[in-house]
């Protein structure tokens, strides 16, 4: 009976290779539309698992599903394209500032813990934080995995993506992430928007609970502290255009009338 049954689980495993197999020959490589999206996922599974992503990050594929909404922010993201008075009009520069100044003084304490920590002081630290979500206030609805997956499956810049599904699935099997996380279109986490990579490169534990979770806004604001001081902030030094801090800020984004926005508000948050 024990051969029997070995040569069953034998038959069966290798049916399923096999079908795999045809899946991973059957899928596009990439795609510009919804369609082969759901066979280029199956068959992606046999690169995740390549990559050393477990069994858990494995099983979130099987929930994700095409985001169009990802892909139609992705065509028209048309704010970087502004002038730079234009840019800090549509993003309520003078709101930020205004709120900031209060979000300062109320958590002085977290900033201060922050700078001992990082070097960063908290004015680009409220600018990100304003811009990114309203301190918080808004964090996204768009299904991170299905999002992320969407946009390593479209074919502008799947190589880009492809690591940050990799990144997200990682996340999935620590716990950090789940199937049904919610963010921001392009598959961004939390408070300060992290893209999945960045917070298994930069994502630390800011409140002291033993656990990294960007909602939180301690964890998210000393995530964003160690993501600019892993793009070379040094303590004390300026953050102006020309300064030699406003390289880490442009780390955060590739758009020069974001990272102008971060300096000028951020520099009048901290009375500067």
């Amino acid at each position: 009976m024990a051969s029997v049954a070995k040569s069953r689980f034998f038959a069966v495993a290798t049916a399923g290779l096999l079908l795999m197999a045809g899946a991973a020959q059957a899928a596009p490589s990439c795609g510009n539309n919804s369609a082969g999206f759901q066979e280029w996922v199956q068959a992606y599974k046999q690169q995740a698992q390549a990559q050393g992503i477990g069994s858990r990050g494995i099983s979130a594929l099987d929930g994700v599903s095409y985001a169009s909404k990802t892909i139609n922010a992705d065509r028209n993201q048309k704010s970087f394209k502004y002038s730079l008075d234009k840019f800090m009009q549509v993003r309520g520069s003078q709101t930020i500032i205004s709120r900031g100044r209060t979000q300062k003084a109320q958590n002085a304490a977290l900033f201060a813990s922050i700078e001992r920590r990082f070097g960063v002081p908290a004015g680009p630290l409220i600018a990100i934080w304003g811009m990114e979500t309203g301190f918080g206030s808004f964090m996204g609805n768009q299904n991170t995995l299905s999002a992320v997956t969407t946009l390593a499956f479209d074919c502008r810049r799947p190589e880009y993506f492809r690591e940050q599904l990799n990144a997200a699935l990682k996340l999935v099997d620590q716990g950090t992430l789940s199937s049904n996380s919610v963010g921001a279109m392009h598959g961004e986490i939390g408070q300060t928007q992290f893209l999945p990579l960045n917070v298994l490169r930069y994502g630390v534990d800011g409140d002291g609970n033993g656990r990294i979770d960007l909602r939180s806004k301690a964890d998210a604001l000393a995530s964003t502290a160690n993501f600019l001081r892993g793009h070379g902030w040094q303590t004390g030094a300026g953050y102006q255009p020309g300064q030699a801090n406003f390289a880490a800020i442009q780390g955060w984004n590739a758009a020069s009338v974001y990272q102008q926005a971060i300096a000028i508000i951020g520099a009048k948050i901290d009375g500067e």
